[in-house]
């Protein structure tokens, strides 16, 4: 039931140290999957949906992970590719001739591209997946099973492990303004609405039972393409940052937000943001307004936020380049390396990040 990428649009318990692995091309194992998929009589359960822009080698490590494992359903994956430059699609389209590919002139966003796909899909259930992921064989029908059983959930997502071994956050609260203010440099400093920080950030990450929470982490998200179409998919007001939040929101009048730790995917986490902070670091600034927006913060506090964020940035920027020239000189290079993460961030928001910030 999957379709050859050689039909292509162009449009506008896995094991950690077996990743590796995974990103190594093999032929063979493409034909044959391709083979066995064509022959299944059966019709598309999960439609897996993929949003890539370069990020080659995570992506080829996370369509092995789902096509050359027994995932315990029928399903197809499609591969939305924002014009990426590192030859993601075309090693798509190579190795794995059973992935629905769409190519896009450009690079249409997060939310688009999902929606890109989610239009193309024939599987009852819709599984958003990131690129920087690897599926353990099996976790597919542990979702559905659970799905399946509890039809008033409106989505169900896995645990997430980072590469590292340990269990990342896979859910969290709902933000207010209030708690991003927190985030900024001078209010985390004195301290204040940090109350409010830790409600929403400071929850347990240890449940073994499945878990009704206010919103899941986008890397890996299951619901069924019914109840997507009620809800209107993902909004194309975003393009990278926020659309998690937004469609949490929207999707809770529908069902429960479930967290189910029985299944659990590994996530690399945050690659491709780290790989393109001039991209992602104004867009997530800008995905953040646009939730506040459109969850109902008034315009007063709409003003006071964006306020206190353009007015952090510079205290922000001389904070952390002052902490990498302290942590370089003492040697911790990797501490040193988050600082200037945050650094690099913080020039590409000031950048390009300011105009479209304060319209959203």
């Amino acid at each position: 039931m999957l379709t050859p990428s050689t039909s292509t649009w162009t449009e506008s318990g896995l094991d950690l140290g077996a990743t590796d692995a995974l990103a190594r091309p093999c032929p063979h194992d493409a034909f044959a999957s391709w083979r066995q998929h064509l022959a299944d009589p059966r019709p598309v359960e999960v439609s897996v949906c993929i949003a890539n822009w370069n990020c080659c080698d995570l992506l080829r490590a996370c369509l092995r992970s789902l096509l050359h494992q027994d995932q315990g359903v029928c399903l197809e994956v499609i591969v939305v590719d924002n014009a990426s430059s590192d030859g993601a699609a075309d090693m798509v389209a190579h190795e794995f001739p059973e992935v629905l590919l769409v190519r896009n002139r450009d690079n249409a966003g997060f939310s688009r591209a999902n929606n890109q796909a989610a239009r193309r899909a024939h599987g009852r259930y819709l599984f958003f997946l990131n690129n920087d992921t690897a599926v353990p064989a099996g976790t597919l029908r542990q979702l559905v099973d659970y799905m399946h059983a509890h039809p008033d959930s409106a989505i169900v997502g896995p645990r997430l492990r980072g590469s590292d071994g340990r269990v990342q956050c896979s859910y969290r609260r709902l933000p207010s303004a209030r708690t991003l203010l927190h985030r900024t440099w001078l209010l985390r400093w004195t301290g204040l609405l940090r109350d409010s920080y830790r409600d929403y950030r400071r929850i347990p990450m240890d449940s073994l039972e499945p878990l009704p929470v206010e919103m899941l982490m986008g890397a890996a998200l299951l619901m069924t393409r019914e109840r997507f179409g009620v809800i209107g998919g993902w909004d194309e007001d975003f393009t990278f940052g926020g659309e998690d939040l937004e469609l949490c929101l929207r999707a809770a009048g529908q069902g429960k937000i479930v967290y189910f730790p029985q299944a659990e995917i590994l996530h690399h986490g945050r690659a491709s943001t780290r790989q393109h902070l001039e991209f992602s670091s104004p867009h997530i600034a800008v995905g953040f307004a646009k939730y506040l927006r459109k969850s109902g913060c008034t315009g007063l506090g709409m003003l006071a936020y964006k306020t206190a964020i353009t007015l952090d940035a510079p205290g922000q920027l001389i904070a952390k380049g002052l902490q990498y020239l302290y942590r370089r000189l003492r040697g911790r290079r990797r501490d040193a390396d988050k600082s200037l993460t945050v650094f690099k961030a913080t020039v590409a928001f000031l950048r390009h990040g300011l105009p479209p910030f304060w319209r959203a």
